[in-house]
Order: structure tokens, then C-alpha cells, then sequence
């Protein structure tokens, strides 16, 4: 399986969420968030009180052996579940919960192939929000906090156990050397439009310029300074679910990407979507900002967890993994523009372009910054 193939609506969907345990007739079926990856839907059956689930589409170009992200996904599942009911220090106060797996009617397995197509169906998590970005200081903390519950929750899964479901992910000079092999295409330019965006050049200019640092943590980890431990892949802001009604984070979610990695990784990439008020998404590139306050309040959330397995190495690490991990999702943002936007999902042609703009005009704003950030980061310890 390695194309996403087209279906009808609402028809398909229908029979293919019947295919899983639901346990009732359904009464609705529709769009859920906006991921550039998956195809996202929620199911809402028709007996009142009934829970609602989510039904997804994993998108096989992206994971290849979907089967795999599925091992995963039920091993964390059962090694939270356990952590939670032997009790957790950092619980005592507050609700957490993991997504549970809902099973096929038949086969025993936890997935449903359909014309070449691999679904799964999860619970879904009720009284929660996500948000694109972030609302507050308290809130900014929360998302801090629930990351730091999440590591410290799977610190001890062996990450030998764990499937690398998506090989080179967040591995910058990989991504680096793709995007080298792209420009040295002899029939590039392959998107239409390309010399007639004035942007391109500043960020080709942009990349050129940074080069050098790209294996910072790829070194770390080579060397045996920094370890390999499982990571969520993608905690993004909107990834992070806060409780309606106490306004604390009770979830992470969309866990394709939970694999053997660094804590940087995520840590890097949680800051980088938490601490640019203007969102990923923004056409105003040129207002972006990394700020400072959040990225405070973001840390003080995750140190108040955290601080039981970070070790003086992870800390010495993390300021060039905040200016790393934006660089590489513009980076790679750049390369799908360049190559014809086949990886993420676009709205109009440029739209890779322009989300390579805002991460490139945060990495240089966390540079400009960065004495400010390396105290903040120092008042972890």
C-alpha cells in the first residue's frame, strides 16, 4: 500500500466505520480537525449518551508499514494504562487519559483494509479541546505539562520494544541531503509558479546559511551524550487535549508518530508550535515571533515533570534543539514546495512556501534571542 486512494462520502465511510466495534447504529459522520497528513473524521452514534469515536484514514505514502504504527500505538496504549492504574506521583490531582483502540468485528486485528485503503477507529476523548494556538500563560504551561506527563509516563518503555515506524523522521541532515537532491534535479523547477515567487531566493539563502548546525543533535545522539527514548513525534500544540472544564491537559493525541527518538525532538517541536502566537498556518510571515514568555512557561510546565529523567546533558542540549526543530520543519516545508507539494497537504500552490517562511522567520527570532533563552533554560535546573 503506497497510494491513498479516493472514496465516496458519507457512503463509505459508513460501512467502513461498521466494520469496527462500535456497539450501535451511526448517526453522523464528520470532518475532525485539520492534520496535513491522516483523513480525520468523527463517528457519533444514534442511541443518546452513546460515545462518540474517531475514525481515521492513515495515509500509507507517509507510513508505508501502517501495521507497525499500529504495534505502537497498542504498546503504549497498554503501558499507560498499567502506569495508570499502579498509581502516578504526578497525577494526584488531575484526570489523564489514552485513546483506546477499538477493534475490528473480525480478524482479531485492530485496523480495517478497504479497497487499499488501512483505517483504525479510536475512542474519542469527551469534555477535551484542542487549540491552534496558545490562549495564556496558564495555558502555555499546561501544554508544557502534559508533554512532560507524556515522557514521563513511557520513560521506562523499552525503547528496544518500540517500532521505528518512520525511518529518518526529525533526522535533520537526512532531510538536509533530500533537499539537496531535489535542487540537483536536472528537471527542476518542478512546481509551476516557481521563478515567479520572490521569496524563494531568501529562503534558499536562508538554508544555505545554516548548514553547519543541522547535525548538532544527530552528533549527540551518535556519540552516546544524548539517549534514544520514546517520543511522541508531533506535539504540537493542537495535539495537546485540555480538560473544558479545569483547563488542564488530560492527552496527548495522534500518536502515529510515537517511536524510538530524542526528547529534544518533541521538546523542540512543542516550542516551536507553542511560542509563535501567530500560528503555523499565518500569512502575515514577516510578525512572526518566538516568544520568550510562552517558551518560559511552556519549560516550567514540562520541568515540573520532567526533571525526575532529564538529565545535564538533555539540558545543555536544549537550546539547539528549539532553534533546530523549526529550521528543519521549514526546511522540509521548502523541499515539498520545490518538489511539487506531494508530502503535505496544500490549499493553493504556494502554500508550502509560505508555512517554510514562518518557520525560517522563527528560527531566526529564537536566535536573536538567544542568551534570553539559554536563562530560561538554566532556571529549569
Amino acid at each position: 500500500m503506497t497510494t491513498q486512494q479516493p472514496w465516496q462520502f458519507p457512503d463509505d465511510l459508513e460501512r467502513i466505520a461498521g466494520q469496527f466495534d462500535l456497539g450501535g447504529a451511526v448517526a453522523s459522520i464528520e470532518p475532525l480537525g485539520n492534520g496535513n497528513v491522516n483523513d480525520t473524521y468523527r463517528v457519533t452514534l444514534q442511541a443518546q449518551g452513546a460515545p462518540a469515536y474517531v475514525l481515521q484514514r492513515l495515509n500509507t505514502r507517509v507510513f508505508p508499514q501502517p501495521e507497525l504504527v499500529m504495534g505502537n500505538l497498542l504498546l503504549f496504549s497498554e503501558h499507560v494504562a498499567l502506569q495508570l492504574r499502579n498509581g502516578c506521583p504526578f497525577l494526584a490531582d488531575r484526570r489523564w487519559e489514552v485513546p483506546r483502540v477499538v477493534p475490528a468485528r473480525s480478524g482479531g486485528l485492530h485496523w480495517v483494509e478497504d479497497e487499499g485503503c488501512f483505517w483504525r477507529l479510536l475512542s474519542f476523548l469527551e469534555g477535551a479541546h484542542c487549540f491552534e494556538t496558545v490562549s495564556s500563560l496558564a495555558h502555555a504551561r499546561e501544554v508544557g505539562h502534559g508533554l512532560g506527563m507524556f515522557h514521563a509516563l513511557i520513560s521506562d518503555l523499552p525503547v528496544g520494544a518500540l517500532a521505528d515506524t518512520l525511518v529518518g523522521f526529525h533526522i535533520t541532515p537526512t532531510y538536509l541531503s533530500l533537499f539537496h537532491q531535489v535542487l540537483a534535479n536536472p528537471e527542476m523547477p518542478l512546481n509551476p509558479g516557481l521563478n515567479a515567487c520572490p521569496e524563494l531566493e531568501d529562503c534558499l539563502s536562508f538554508v544555505r546559511a545554516r548548514e553547519g548546525f543541522v547535525s548538532v543533535l544527530e552528533d549527540a545522539k551518535s556519540a552516546g551524550i544524548l539517549p534514544l527514548r520514546p517520543i511522541h513525534g508531533d506535539p504540537k500544540i493542537n495535539n495537546v487535549m485540555i480538560d473544558a472544564s479545569t483547563g488542564q491537559a488530560i492527552a496527548l493525541v495522534d500518536l502515529d508518530t510515537v517511536k524510538p527518538g530524542l526528547v529534544h525532538y518533541d521538546i523542540g517541536d512543542c516550542l516551536r508550535s507553542c511560542c509563535n502566537r501567530l500560528g503555523e498556518e499565518t500569512t502575515d510571515w514577516p510578525a512572526v515571533r518566538f516568544d520568550p514568555l510562552l517558551c518560559e512557561a511552556v519549560l516550567q510546565g514540562y520541568g515540573a515533570v520532567a526533571s525526575s529523567f532529564l538529565t545535564s546533558h538533555d539540558y545543555a542540549y536544549l537550546f539547539a534543539a528549539i532553534r533546530l526543530i523549526p529550521f528543519e520543519l521549514g526546511l522540509r516545508f521548502l523541499t515539498d514546495y520545490l518538489a511539487g507539494s506531494h508530502y503535505f497537504k496544500i490549499q493553493h500552490p504556494r502554500h508550502n512556501l509560505d508555512r517554510a517562511l514562518v518557520q525560517f522567520k522563527l528560527t531566526e527570532s529564537i536566535e536573536v534571542q538567544e542568551a534570553e533563552i539559554r536563562s530560561i533554560i538554566e532556571a529549569m535546573r
